[in-house]
């Protein structure tokens, strides 16, 4: 091989090495778009580590905005909702998130930003199963409680894609008793049809005191 095929073989590899390294680095800076919350809920963890058996809230804004100690005083809860996060995140994250914690019950709020974001109801459903296959494969008695779906002013126009997800997840919830699903839609609807507005900040989109009041009479019986 004479010295310039040498050189440009070496310029070639330079090149695919160096385009491969932008790749990686483009993927793993997308896939760290959580890793700075992640992270803050394990230096939380170190510094006040949270008892075991405890009550596991996970998913996103809405429960990352639950003040749970007003809602449930009477029992120990742990918050782990990380806003703008969709079933695929809490998935990603359940070994440092959901398994450690070793908690009896974990109260499950997704699937509201997937379907904003354009994932059909077939993906969200089968997120949610992976999701509880993850969890059972490693906490095989605890119980699964998914919220349903809100619906909501500001994604109105997406309500029956949330409706077709929430009855999906909610059949699947009829074949396994540690499996169980609490419907928010109905009592959030008032007699025009239309979602609440008392029940929403101003955005229409997360809720308020008075709607994190209805979401807390209905999730006490599952709370068991």
């Amino acid at each position: 091989m004479t010295v310039r095929r040498v050189c440009w073989s070496l310029f070639a590899t330079v090149i695919v090495a160096s385009f491969g390294s932008q790749c990686v680095q483009a993927q793993t800076a997308a896939g760290d778009k959580w890793e700075k919350a992640i992270a803050a809920f394990e230096a939380q963890d170190k510094k006040d580590p949270p008892p075991k058996n405890a009550l596991l809230f996970v998913g996103s804004s809405s429960i990352r905005g639950w003040d749970l100690g007003e809602s449930f005083p009477d029992r120990i809860t742990i918050n782990r909702g990380f806003g703008g996060s969709e079933i695929s995140d809490s998935i990603r994250y359940a070994d440092r998130i959901i398994i450690p914690y070793q908690p009896r019950v974990i109260v499950v709020y997704a699937g509201d930003n997937d379907i904003a974001k354009g994932k059909d109801v077939k993906t969200v459903f089968n997120d949610y199963q992976k999701l509880t296959r993850t969890i059972h494969d490693r906490l095989p008695k605890a119980r699964i409680v998914f919220v349903a779906i809100k619906p909501s002013i500001k994604r109105w126009g997406l309500v029956e894609k949330m409706r077709k997800a929430n009855r999906m997840i909610r059949e699947a919830t009829t074949k396994d008793a540690r499996l169980e699903f609490v419907d928010v839609d109905t009592p959030m609807i008032g007699d025009d049809g239309l979602p609440r507005q008392e029940l929403f900040k101003a955005d229409g989109l997360h809720l308020n005191k008075q709607g994190y009041e209805v979401w807390a009479k209905l999730m006490r019986p599952h709370l068991r």
